[in-house]
């Protein structure tokens, strides 16, 4: 109907008449361009920022692994989700004025959880690199580890290169992966849906390492009580690791009130509190120190 009348239009106007396909098909591709920028215009308008939605609805839904302790597991006497990233994304629900309420996911559903808006922010051992970046927005880094790699003392095995030609286990999604890829090409990489599957696989002889942020690794061996003395963690690091909050793309209400927090824990010495609560002398990783602030966002 639009097209009959702008042709009725032109000869009005005393213009040639439209008398081929091409001038037909130009008229409905501008018609169709005006409806789609008319569209994507409604969007923007509707679509307020996201630190307005969430302080409208009164929480914020924070993505977590809830298997990775100590930065967010299930405590086993009151079945909460407890860690260091919690207290993290709690204090940022504390400056908001919200409740923050904890969702279970995959790491292979990390970003796409936060990008379909399902969660509003990831404090779930995501690392910040180059590649992420493209997808979703990153907050201070809050963390910083390395990647290394758990045998069996029985293997024989005492470094990374060892590990040519043999099955490496790890995590679905995450970057450990491409990095034992990166540090032996030749490696045979099984991945599973949780870390602690992963990890099993080791004990029940599936393969010859397992992959993991080294903290994490301290954390499993720890566990296994006498029998830790089975196990080595390998001194080769696969790389470097900066963990950070993970935030939607082009959200730069919410961002800046996550960093501004976070930089309040650090300037306050909080940051360092919730660190040793954590990771300290008196728990199973026995870390000594921090060997990071949590001052800038940049990798």
């Amino acid at each position: 109907m639009r097209i009959r009348r702008f042709a009725a239009s032109r000869a009005a106007r005393n213009l040639p008449p439209l008398d081929n396909s091409r001038d037909a098909m130009k008229i409905k591709l501008r018609f169709l361009l005006a409806t789609v920028l008319a569209a994507t215009t409604f969007v923007s308008v509707a679509h307020a920022d996201q630190l307005a939605d969430i302080k409208k609805k009164g929480e914020i839904v924070v993505g977590v692994l809830g298997t990775d302790e100590p930065n967010s597991f299930v405590d086993p006497k009151t079945r909460e989700i407890v860690g260091y990233e919690v207290d993290l994304a709690n204090a940022i629900a504390r400056k908001i004025g919200v409740k923050a309420t904890f969702k279970q996911i995959a790491v292979a559903a990390r970003i796409p959880e936060l990008q379909q808006g399902r969660v509003d922010l990831l404090a779930a051992s995501l690392t910040h690199n180059k590649e992420r970046e493209s997808q979703i927005d990153f907050s201070l880094t809050t963390f910083v580890t390395g990647q290394k790699v758990i045998v069996k003392t029985s293997s024989g095995i005492a470094d990374v290169p060892q590990l040519a030609g043999k099955k490496v286990l790890t995590v679905k999604g995450g970057t450990q992966e491409e990095n034992v890829r990166k540090a032996v090409p030749s490696v045979e990489v099984v991945t599973f849906e949780t870390t602690q599957q992963a990890f099993q696989a080791l004990q029940q002889g599936k393969g010859a390492g397992y992959v993991n942020d080294e903290a994490t690794l301290v954390n499993d061996i720890a566990k296994l009580g006498p029998a830790k003395k089975d196990y080595r963690i390998l001194p080769t690091n696969l790389s470097t690791e900066p963990l950070a909050l993970g935030l939607r793309k082009n959200e730069p209400a919410l961002k800046k009130v996550v960093d501004d927090t976070l930089a309040e824990l650090e300037k306050s010495g909080e940051a360092d509190k919730i660190f040793l609560k954590w990771y300290g002398p008196t728990t199973k990783l026995q870390f000594d120190k921090r060997s990071f602030k949590i001052d800038s966002d940049k990798i």
